[in-house]
């Protein structure tokens, strides 16, 4: 239960980290980047039965 929310929580900020904004066009693929690895993390955690 708490896997499966914090997996769909990181895919809506992953999203939101995307740089479409006039403001964020800037910062490049890191807050993008960086949750992305943090997703791939916890679902292999998941998957592995250890989360």
């Amino acid at each position: 239960m708490l896997g499966t929310i914090l997996i769909i929580l990181l895919i809506l900020l992953l999203l939101g980290a995307i740089p479409t904004w006039p403001y964020s066009a800037g910062w490049g693929y890191g807050p993008s980047g960086i949750l992305g690895v943090i997703l791939i993390i916890i679902i292999i955690l998941a998957l592995m039965g250890r989360l």
